[in-house]
């Protein structure tokens, strides 16, 4: 006998192919592929009920000591098993008391694959005092970074024109509008907009619908809709929202970002201003955990490595950790030797559920992710 080791569910595809039928191929697919569920806060009634439901089909339910004679009235608990675990027990539970219902239509949602496509986010920045001294540019040179960046693979375009880097300065609305409106003109003027989707990385209203009249398609906000004006902007014009978690803002961000549970606290987060998105009309979200905005490296590192964990919203995870401190707390650089890093970030990302990644290198994003989808293709 020989032996060959098989890496993932997509790679097991390659070897179903030596006979069996092909609906058993896809029920064995859905068997490959394990998920653990991390639940906080469980009635211990619901954990008993889902650990037998569990266990009944070969699945796994990790609870505390004395859950079973309710020593603590409510728990935390981890849920094992595959794809065609978590399909039997989002149907079963539906109609389980102790909010099992709530959990099933959460594992409905956790083992749906990631519809869509992945997209670079190209940044230039209309101001002085972005971090990053090569993502600055003036309006002369509008036509032509944006043909570079969209010759180098961009999908679309974030233009800003204040500085969002922890311990920045605010400036009033019309400061900045001076600054972006005649790139904003230009882009309008040549229509550029035909050529690729623009964002607006901006919380001003007068800003972001100056840049909506001159046809952008996204507004990016770091205040995660904190003012509703913007939703209402967005509704008007049909535009996506980002929608970013920022503890603090940009002047005390970083001083002593503290989270009892990151990840659970942004997952409630969006729940909630994707409520305020919804009832003002916007039709397209994007989800963005906010990598260094008001987060230790701990934090951030933990955000990337549970990003899957945001996929049952059901809207598209957006990424930016472009040449970002966090690095160099890992391995000392300057801001100019935190490429590499970057696209290590990134590329882990995707595998955890990005589909747009915000960065200033599009080329060299475009050339890792040509190569990544070359690779998951084989």
């Amino acid at each position: 006998m020989d032996f060959y080791k098989i890496n993932s569910t997509n790679h097991l595809r390659d070897f179903l192919d030596i006979g069996c039928d092909k609906i058993g191929a896809k029920i064995m697919e859905k068997k490959a592929k394990i998920h653990m569920l991390y639940i906080k806060n469980m009635h211990f009634g619901g954990a008993n009920i889902l650990k037998q439901d569990a266990l009944s089909i070969g699945a796994e339910l990790v609870v505390p000591a004395g859950a079973v004679i309710g020593s603590d009235k409510y728990i935390d608990a981890i849920l094992i098993g595959n794809t065609k675990h978590f399909e039997i027990l989002s149907k079963k539970e539906l109609s389980q008391p102790f909010g099992l219902k709530e959990l099933a239509i959460h594992l409905q949602s956790y083992i749906k694959p990631n519809k869509f496509k992945t997209k670079i986010m190209g940044v230039l920045n209309a101001n002085d005092d972005s971090f990053f001294a090569k993502s600055r540019f003036s309006t002369n040179d509008t036509i032509s970074k944006i043909m570079t960046m969209i010759n180098d693979g961009a999908d679309i375009i974030d233009i800003g024109g204040v500085s969002s880097r922890p311990g920045s300065i605010g400036i009033s609305e019309d400061e900045e509008l001076l600054r972006v409106k005649d790139i904003l003109l230009t882009i309008k003027e040549e229509k550029l907009y035909q050529k690729i989707d623009f964002s607006i990385d901006s919380f001003s209203p007068k800003v972001v619908e100056y840049a909506l009249e001159c046809g952008f398609r996204i507004v990016n906000d770091i205040t995660g809709l904190s003012n509703p004006k913007l939703a209402q902007l967005a509704s008007k014009y049909n535009a996506s929202v980002v929608i970013m978690h920022m503890q603090g803002n940009q002047t005390n961000m970083q001083d002593n970002p503290i989270y009892e549970d990151v990840v659970l606290e942004i997952d409630q987060f969006f729940a909630t201003r994707i409520e305020t998105a919804l009832e003002y009309g916007v039709k397209d979200i994007i989800l963005d955990v906010g990598i260094g905005f008001g987060k230790t490296l701990e934090h951030n590192l933990k955000l990337i490595k549970h990003l899957d964990t945001f996929r049952h919203f059901g809207y598209e995870l957006l990424l930016g950790a472009s040449r970002k401190s966090m690095i160099s707390e890992i391995v000392p650089s300057t801001i100019e030797e935190r490429l590499s890093g970057t696209l290590a970030i990134h590329i882990e990302g995707i595998k955890n559920g990005a589909s747009i990644i915000r960065c200033h290198d599009v080329k060299e994003h475009h050339q890792a992710l040509k190569v990544l989808q070359k690779i998951d293709e084989i």
